[in-house]
């Protein structure tokens, strides 16, 4: 019951909590009886949520060690569950569904999400959840405090000591600070994480409204300007005009030498409807680059616009790009609110071939700083490609996990994170990203000012290089074949 950020410092996070609502769920599911095996009250594993369901209402809880507020995630049941007892909970035009696992157990999966969370049944609400929790300003700074320290994982890796934080800005709050006052005090604590999965949104007549988002120190902004500039950069090098589709997130061209060009802009966004449409819009692109008579020699996909989305779609295009079953990443969350060295077990998260046109030939993904989220864990996920993929351009933004929505008060929500993407040998590219194989200039001054784009010619050339070093290599074998051939005839006669 996470999101992924779409755009700069979780944006469409905060825009997806105005859209599922805010509604306050009821403690009904603790006292009713349980009509199907999911019915009762659930904690995850991680993430600092009880789940409470009741009849065809999912509702959820944030806790702490010392606070139980009323969590911004509803559901309401959209069909009778299936023969496994799996039961789907719409939110919106998003849904999760949950499994029953025998009595106590059971798993939460999210449409567009990747992975799993394994819940585990409650006898009642806590005692903490029975009454209202207290909103003034010092329960507000000690419940925000307690979110991160109990959940974020990086504070050791950004050499930040939450605790004398907390004692430094704590003493600032009294009973009369405002909530401007406040939300000063906590941005001021948010800053120095550099951290583009930290947020703080204030809810203005009933909408939450982002006031805050972090970036990596040195990492380029996004502007419209840049990104004008950037695409001219990019279409003044393709043989013809992009296809456009997904609203313009997605474009599809080509370059000289047969090279294919996938653009996207986001991984998320592309159609009104659930996953299942962001799914067919994404196919038709893919389609109109691979399925038709004139295949690619080698494919750049460029994520260098890209702030995030959906890491399912991501897993989607490498499902499009291999003729075999590999394992992107493993994921895990923080699972211990006093030892921040403990995690869940890692669950591994795998690309399997898709049914449709694949392409199995070179590829390259350029990547920037503005490669966020969504955009990174795809850009793990080729890494794991054989062939292996070229990665061009610079370091990606270094934010891997699901954005975890926090409600604070009636007026204030924190966005962090809670997981990491581990690599095949365990660790992770959080804080300073994915670095590419091949450096090169990226949205500078001087590469928008003269509409040159150094990373996509780069990796066209290089791709062409390794294109026709396949075809030498062929050429050989074939050579070597048909001599080792009239070898065997010669031997024979």
């Amino acid at each position: 019951m996470t999101r992924r950020s779409t755009g700069r410092a979780t944006a469409a996070a905060v825009a997806l909590a105005a859209a599922v609502g805010l509604a306050a769920p009821g403690a009904a599911a603790a006292q009713e009886g349980r009509a199907n095996p999911l019915d009762g009250v659930w904690r995850t594993e991680g993430y600092g949520l009880l789940v409470a369901v009741s009849g065809d209402r999912l509702t959820t809880y944030d806790v702490t060690a010392h606070s139980c507020v009323p969590g911004w995630i509803t559901g309401t049941r959209t069909a009778a569950p299936g023969p496994d007892g799996t039961t789907r909970y719409g939110m919106g035009d998003n849904a999760l569904t949950l499994t029953p696992r025998g009595r106590n157990r059971a798993v939460e999966r999210e449409e567009g999400g990747v992975g799993s969370k394994t819940l585990r049944r409650l006898d009642a609400l806590p005692p903490l959840c029975a009454t209202p929790a207290a909103n003034d300003p010092l329960a507000v700074f000690d419940r925000f405090w307690e979110n991160f320290e109990e959940n974020y994982p990086f504070f050791a890796a950004k050499g930040i000591d939450w605790h004398a934080v907390r004692d430094e800005k704590r003493r600032t709050i009294t009973p009369t600070t405002t909530v401007d006052q406040l939300q000063a005090v906590l941005v001021d604590m948010l800053r120095p994480l550099g951290d583009a999965h930290t947020s703080l949104a204030r809810t203005v007549d009933g909408h939450p409204e982002l006031v805050f988002g972090g970036q990596r120190p040195g990492s380029t902004e996004e502007t419209e300007e840049l990104t004008a500039r950037a695409r001219q950069a990019s279409a003044a090098r393709l043989t013809g005009p992009e296809q456009l589709f997904a609203n313009g997130r997605l474009g599809v061209g080509r370059l000289p030498d047969g090279i294919g060009y996938l653009r996207v802009s986001s991984f998320g966004r592309y159609a009104a409807g659930g996953h299942q449409s962001q799914l067919d819009e994404l196919d038709r692109a893919l389609d109109a680059l691979l399925a038709g008579p004139d295949r690619p020699a080698g494919l750049v996909v460029d994520v260098r616009l890209n702030g995030g989305g959906s890491d399912a779609l991501g897993l989607h295009i490498a499902a499009r790009l291999t003729d075999r079953p590999y394992v992107a990443y493993r994921k895990v969350a923080r699972n211990d609110p006093a030892d921040p060295a403990r995690f869940t077990r890692p669950e591994p998260v795998t690309v399997r071939p898709s049914a449709g046109a694949r392409f199995n030939g070179p590829v390259a993904v350029l990547t920037s700083s503005i490669s966020t989220s969504a955009a990174e864990t795809f850009t793990q996920a080729m890494m794991g490609r054989s062939p292996k993929v070229l990665r061009v351009g610079e370091n990606t933004q270094g934010v891997f996990s699901d954005v975890m929505i926090k409600k604070l008060s009636p007026d204030l929500m924190v966005g962090l994170p809670n997981e990491k993407y581990l690599t095949r040998n365990g660790g992770t590219f959080d804080g300073p990203g994915i670095p590419p194989n091949v450096r090169t200039p990226v949205f500078t001054p001087d590469e928008l000012a003269a509409l040159r784009d150094s990373a996509l010619s780069t990796a066209r050339r290089m791709l062409v290089e390794d294109a026709r070093g396949r075809q030498d290599a062929r050429a050989d074998q074939d050579t070597q074949a048909r001599q080792d051939a009239q070898a065997d005839q010669g031997d024979q006669e």
